[in-house]
């Protein structure tokens, strides 16, 4: 029915009709459900790739660095006969909604999955009874890597028991029942041809080693992030030396270490200086921190970092509107303010090279549409320190509505759920600021309005927290969306402090916790009692 990207876990793509050309995946399953989510990879395997690059050289076309990113480029192809021409895989590892199926374990679903004509990488699979079974399987995998048809770059290790899943939850968008094992990253040597420094939306000044271009583990690196000035001394990383480097969890380039038998004679010791390089504004070190910050907030490099946060697809969501579109807009004095983003003109996007009339009406149009968010969003768009999505969604849910936080004291602030001193004291820097507090009501009047990110269906519940134990007659998921949907807060230890907890079967542990506590127990029925007085 639909094919749909991850997203940011919340919104995708449509590619169904890209996805529609696998052949791995059955346009029509061997038996009906009402509902069936299925979670998977898109993937091309290693001599399929090579293949691949042949043909494009062949036809003078430009080869790809990678598979991962020949699969995900193909995947998004406007022109379906190309996805359909290009060697695409598909394994299922994972479910999302369902209705019609019975089953206890992964293990069960996934030959489910089997039977139905998904593909499952069950060769590379094996239930394991304890840890040290788990370490041999690692140990297994890693060594078979090289001659694996297709790349990884490690194991993900899975609770079976579908009950125990439940039971671990979520932590924002991974889960606590699933972690990765990594293997050890490929590694490189190229060499140092200079050390610049950056400046972050938060104001930090970040050290980046500009490099010879190398190739690790398949893809072309230059940069390598030096984190801040302890790192550089304790590494000792110069302009002009060999280093080794490897891409952290295969994605992130870092230096492991200097190679110091091939330091150049006439080497000295890379030095920070107390001043922001863009600005020139002095550059300050916050207690109990080893990174240097430039507080000016008007620094054009602020600006533009705290804007381009501000249109990212977790944030605002400006679609097309990209780092160089932002950058463009600041240099012209067109934007210094994220409400600045809603003023421009379709003439002044006209101004710019090679800027045809439709291009121009979707930025518009896209600058237009995000003006229709959710709270969560905006206020992780604000970009305030140390308040991530997950404290966004917990933050809107307490106050309800954007005044609410921008009036909220320190104390106040304290009491919101997983909300400690370090956060509340960044939040009350932040809305005590007047030029700020002045931009978010900018914000306002240029139409952005929230629609409601939860359904609410009533105040039943409000003021009270709950936690839910063991297997419900629903989905976990589900009955926490009741549980906030009538105001209630959901938390994720037990204390005293706990009003409910909410019992299905095989509760565990935290049953007995509560009850020492004095903590009232309920089980499915009585939350609905509940609900219903």
């Amino acid at each position: 029915i639909r094919a749909i990207t991850r997203g940011d876990g919340e919104t995708g793509e449509d590619v169904t009709q890209n996805i529609r050309t696998l052949r791995s995946i059955p346009l029509k399953l061997k038996k009906d459900f009402p509902i069936l989510e299925v979670r998977g990879e898109v993937l091309i395997f290693k001599k399929d790739f090579a293949q691949l690059n042949e043909d494009q050289q062949e036809e003078g076309k430009a080869t790809f660095a990678n598979p991962r990113n020949a699969a995900a480029g193909t995947i998004r192809q406007l022109d379906p006969k190309i996805t359909a021409e290009r060697p695409l895989k598909f394994f299922g590892y994972a479910f999302g909604e369902y209705q019609g199926l019975k089953f206890k374990t992964h293990q069960e679903f996934e030959t489910i999955l089997q039977d139905l004509g998904f593909p499952i990488a069950l060769e590379q699979t094996k239930l394991c009874k304890n840890i040290d079974e788990v370490i041999k399987f690692y140990h297994e995998v890693e060594k078979k890597r090289p001659s694996l048809p297709f790349d990884i770059d490690g194991i993900v290790i899975k609770v079976n028991s579908l009950g125990l899943q439940e039971e671990l939850g979520l932590v924002a968008r991974s889960p606590r029942w699933a972690t990765a094992a990594k293997f050890k990253p490929e590694q490189s040597t190229t060499v140092v041809e200079d050390i610049i420094v950056q400046v972050g939306r938060t104001g930090a000044l970040t050290p980046v080693a500009i490099m010879k271009p190398v190739k690790v583990g398949g893809v072309t690196v230059t940069n390598a992030t030096l984190h801040n000035e302890e790192e550089i001394q304790r590494k000792d990383v110069r302009p002009g030396d060999t280093v080794v480097i490897q891409r952290a969890g295969d994605v992130i380039p870092e230096i492991v270490n200097v190679v110091l038998e091939k330091r150049p004679k006439n080497s000295k010791p890379f030095v920070m200086k107390r001043q922001c390089p863009v600005c020139g504004e002095k550059a300050h070190r916050m207690e109990e921190e080893v990174v240097l910050r430039c507080i000016n907030p008007f620094c054009q490099a602020v600006v533009k970092e705290s804007i381009k946060h501000f249109v990212g697809r977790r944030a605002m969501n400006i679609d097309k509107l990209g780092d160089r579109w932002v950058e463009s807009f600041v240099d012209r004095g067109l934007v210094q303010t994220f409400s600045d983003l809603y003023k421009i003109t379709r003439d002044q996007i006209l101004e710019f090279e090679r800027q045809g009339e439709k291009s121009a009406d979707n930025l518009i149009s896209n600058i237009e549409k995000s003006k229709q968010t959710t709270l969560p969003k905006f206020i992780f768009a604000l970009g305030i320190r140390y308040v991530g999505e997950q404290t966004a969604k917990l933050l809107a849910d307490h106050f309800r509505d954007i005044q609410g936080l921008l009036d909220a004291t320190l104390e106040e602030l304290i009491n919101v759920r997983e909300v400690g001193p370090k956060v509340a004291e960044s939040i009350v820097e932040w809305t005590g600021d007047k030029r700020r507090r002045k931009e978010v009501q900018e914000l306002l009047k240029v139409g952005i309005k929230f629609g409601e990110s939860k359904v609410s269906l009533g105040k039943q519940l409000a003021g009270k927290t709950f936690l839910i134990t063991g297997t419900l007659p629903v989905k976990r998921g589900d009955a926490q969306a009741l549980i906030e949907s009538y105001g209630g807060q959901l938390v994720s230890s037990v204390s005293k402090k706990l009003s409910y907890l909410v019992v299905g079967d095989d509760p565990g542990s935290k049953l007995e916790k509560a009850e020492t506590l004095g903590v009232t127990i309920l089980d499915w029925d009585g939350l609905q009692k509940l609900i219903a007085k």
